[in-house]
């Protein structure tokens, strides 16, 4: 969309002659219309006297146009942006525009219920979308103080940054809500919520001022809202962080809003905090979903501090934001909820996400070049969060937990509701530390790639080392070796337990460390490089140290070095150093006994992808059916009732081959198993995807579950059969249709592409191909990037699509981020056709 993008130098230009002092906005969401809703901006601003510049609005409809007094002709209003000249030193700026609801999640979101009908309203203004509902200077370091005075109907809750007041009546059925000011901040964390939310309250007392607590839902999910679960996270999360800072939340109140048809997981608006209601759970969850859903809300609560109170000066440190949260939410979890293996579970998901990230074509330095906002939204990855935490995490072992902290607390203190740059935080850390860190941030930050790191070593007769190093790998794009901070683990078989018997913490630097402090140890069983994942490298195993684990994953005492081994297994299934056979006996032998319920999860996903993608098609079949047989014989011995049960149910029904048994499970014939609506869903689209379920059940299904997320599950369901009339009806929904809400189409993207249906896909590798040229543009980043990740044509692979697809990028001037998701699914497809190879 014309106008949409801004350069880092433009904002930069405009913050040179800009200072913004107040907004003054009014909503008027009682419009006789479901596509629109009136704003009335006044920005009061600071300027060079006889500069010009420009605000943004994006897709208005403009009434009128006043700077300081004086009407500015429409037309001054083109490409979503409203040019300005003349400027004094002091202005004041007047713009009356109806602008356009979204169903992308981008902007003023609007959603009814297909339940009760109901209306529920939300914003999401990251990253620059506050400008999609009020006229703005979108741009983070260009700070104000907001005032939001908003009319809708009467019975509705309307929640902003500010403590909701009393409402005014205005017009018959409405009323107006006149919002005190807010803390001074970014345009990108202004918030309103509003419909028929239903709310439950409660208050923190701490160390210092209480603060009010709120939790919002809809109506109809309103019997599955646990709210002391939410509450209880919430206040230790506040006990924590307030007692880490040594500072007050800065923003009053808290409000936390779980909302409909979400583009995000969360977002961190100043007092008034959005997440995805599905994490408002209706169907039983393994203990897994919990921990994220405190994951989520503890990172969301860091950011009050660390990106609200204090903000990167422009997008270049969005990893600052990202990365300080997902730290900070796992390092809260361990220690003050009982979510205490927090690290293991990041290990097991996070931190894989990040390890793939970086081996992609796409891959960026942690503060990577956001020179314009679609390089900023391209860049929301496992890297600018996950590697992003990862050092952070070594960063505290490198310079200390307590300096760390202390370094922090004064960081916040000099820079509260101002902008910075990394090179403010690192000179508080180097005071606090004594650690010279610009070295660290260079290697660290602003390079790509990751390390390998190996034990090389002799031993003796008797089996003692006589000589011990760790050897350090880059590959050749990405050169860099840096320092770590690592711990090494020497761990026995004892009692029938790996358990740990000596620990060696140290420095490594350069290709190669000599570890003295092990000569003259005897080579234990297995060696476990980067022990208490402290550091961001991927690990290989010794010979003897692999071949324990393969016999004895199961029997580690502890879960973190169990985790640290799963991922080190799939990075070499991944890099065709482990055939998938040999993964999926590993996992077979661990995942039934494995207490990590995120690792339970991600390996019986990693498990059937090893299956299908990593498997060449002479092996397959025989592969395939030794997983499913593996998996169903899990689930049937797994504990009546329990976590293990649950997860390995939902990894059988994607693994099932034919409907029996499955329809067994969903006629209640599973000890102990609850079949409620969700896993209802799962089993009948594991049907449809064999071709056992036809519309006429999956419409038989919606009818039992007509909510909004039945009706995403339905379409899934309907996606997934193999038949061709399915794939054009969802392709239209994902890849067409622009006005389909953000959610649906995720669920048809993410079920269109299937193992074992390449007949009825091939078509869709060109169709693919023609639509990445144009959908960005066409459509947006949001809308685009769920298109192009999820219906990549991986599922099947083959070296006509590979070569399809580097014909494809050696010739397009598609948009880049449209290119950037090609060759990152054109890199996965890449990988799986070497893993076959070298089966």
């Amino acid at each position: 969309m014309p106008g949409t993008n801004l350069t880092r130098e433009e904002a930069s230009e405009r913050a040179s002659v800009v200072s913004t002092e107040t907004y003054d906005v009014q909503l008027d969401l009682t419009l006789d219309s479901e596509t629109r809703f009136g704003s009335v901006t006044t920005i009061r601003f600071g300027a060079t006297p006889g500069a010009s510049t420009f605000v943004d609005l994006v897709d208005a409809e403009i009434s009128s146009i006043t700077l300081n007094g004086d009407p500015v002709d429409v037309s001054a209003y083109a490409d979503n942006r409203i040019a300005l000249s003349g400027l004094a030193e002091s202005n004041e700026l007047v713009v009356d525009a109806t602008c356009a609801y979204s169903r992308s999640g981008e902007g003023l979101h609007r959603f009814v219920d297909p339940v009760d009908q109901r209306v529920y309203l939300y914003t999401q203004f990251e990253v620059p979308d506050a400008r999609r509902v009020f006229t703005t200077f979108e741009q983070p370091d260009l700070k104000a103080v907001f005032t939001f005075h908003v009319t809708a109907p009467t019975d509705w809750a309307v929640v902003s940054n500010s403590p909701t007041p009393e409402p005014v009546a205005a017009a018959e059925g409405t009323s107006t809500w006149h919002f005190e000011p807010t803390k001074r901040m970014s345009t990108y964390i202004t918030a309103l919520i509003a419909g028929e939310y239903v709310s439950v309250t409660d208050s923190y007392r701490g160390a210092y001022e209480e603060i009010p607590l709120g939790i919002f839902c809809r109506q109809s999910i309103v019997e599955h809202l646990d709210a002391d679960d939410i509450f209880l996270v919430t206040k230790q999360g506040f006990e924590f962080f307030e007692g880490a800072f040594e500072m007050a939340y800065p923003f009053g109140k808290y409000d936390q809003l779980f909302v409909p048809e979400y583009n995000m997981g969360a977002m961190e608006n100043a007092g008034a905090v959005t997440f995805r209601d599905e994490m408002i759970f209706r169907s039983r969850q393994t203990v897994a979903a919990y921990e994220q859903r405190a994951n989520t809300i503890l990172h969301e609560m860091a950011h009050m501090w660390f990106g609200d109170l204090v903000t990167m000066k422009w997008w270049d440190d969005l990893w600052l934001n990202e990365s300080f949260a997902e730290f900070a939410a796992s390092h809260s979890a361990t220690n003050a909820t009982r979510f205490t293996d927090s690290w293991t579970s990041f290990t097991n998901a996070r931190k894989n996400w990040a390890y793939r990230q970086d081996q992609l074509p796409s891959t960026h330095p942690i503060a990577a070049d956001n020179y314009d906002l679609h390089a900023v939204e391209a860049n929301f990855d496992g890297i600018t969060y996950a590697k992003g935490a990862s050092a952070l995490k070594q960063l505290v072992a490198w310079v200390g937990e307590k300096d760390f902290f202390a370094g922090l607390r004064a960081y916040f203190g000099k820079h509260a509701y101002g902008n910075t740059e990394l090179k403010d935080l690192l000179v508080e850390l180097e005071q606090a530390s004594g650690r010279e860190l610009t070295a660290w941030a260079e290697e660290w930050l602003q390079t790509s790639g990751v390390n390998t790191l190996r034990a090389s070593f002799e031993t003796n007769d008797e089996g003692y080392f006589t000589s011990f190093s760790v050897e350090q790998t880059a590959i050749d794009a990405y050169p860099t070796l840096r320092r770590h901070r690592i711990a090494i683990g020497l761990y026995d078989q004892v009692e029938g337990k790996l358990v740990r018997t000596e620990r060696v913490e140290t420095d490594i630097r350069g290709a190669s460390t000599q570890i003295t402090e092990l000569i003259d140890t005897k080579q234990p069983d297995l060696i476990l490089l980067n022990d208490d994942d402290l550091t961001y490298a991927k690990i290989r195993l010794d010979e003897r140290s692999f071949a324990t684990l393969i016999e004895s994953i199961a029997t580690f005492e502890d879960s973190l070095p169990r985790a640290l081994c799963w991922g080190s297994a799939w990075d070499m299934t991944r890099d065709a150093e482990l055939s998938s056979s040999d993964f999926v006996t590993l996992v077979l032998a661990g995942v039934g006994s494995e207490t990590d319920l995120t690792a339970v999860g991600s390996l019986l996903r990693q498990g059937l992808s090893a299956v299908n993608l990593f498997t060449p098609d002479g092996a397959r079949p025989e592969l395939k059916e030794r997983w499913e047989s593996g998996v169903r014989a899990l689930m049937e011995a797994a504990e009546p009732g329990s976590d293990h049960q649950l997860a390995l149910v939902r990894a059988y029904a994607s693994a099932a081959s034919g409907p029996e048994r499955l329809r067994e499970i969903l006629d209640g014939r599973l000890d102990g198993l609850s079949v409620d609506t969700d896993l209802r869903w799962t089993i009948v689209t594991a049907l449809a995807r064999i071709g056992a379920a036809e519309e006429a059940e999956i419409a038989a299904e919606l009818e039992r579950d007509n909510t909004i997320s039945g009706q995403e599950n339905a379409v899934a369901a309907r996606t997934i059969r193999p038949v061709a009339e399915a794939k054009a009806e969802a392709w239209q929904i994902a890849a067409v249709d622009p006005s389909t809400p953000n959610e649906t189409r995720r669920q048809a993207a993410l079920a269109f592409q299937v193992a074992g249906q390449a007949e009825v896909l091939e078509p869709y590798v060109d169709r693919y191909l023609e639509m990445a040229a144009t959908i960005i543009d066409d459509m947006g980043v949001w809308i685009g990037q769920v298109a192009l990740i999820y219906l990549f044509p991986s599922a099947n692979p083959s070296q006509a699509t590979l070569d399809k697809v580097d014909a494809w990028l050696s010739s397009t001037d598609a948009n880049p981020a449209a290119k950037r998701y090609v060759s990152e699914g054109r890199d996965d497809l890449a990988r799986a056709l070497k893993a076959q190879a070298a089966f």
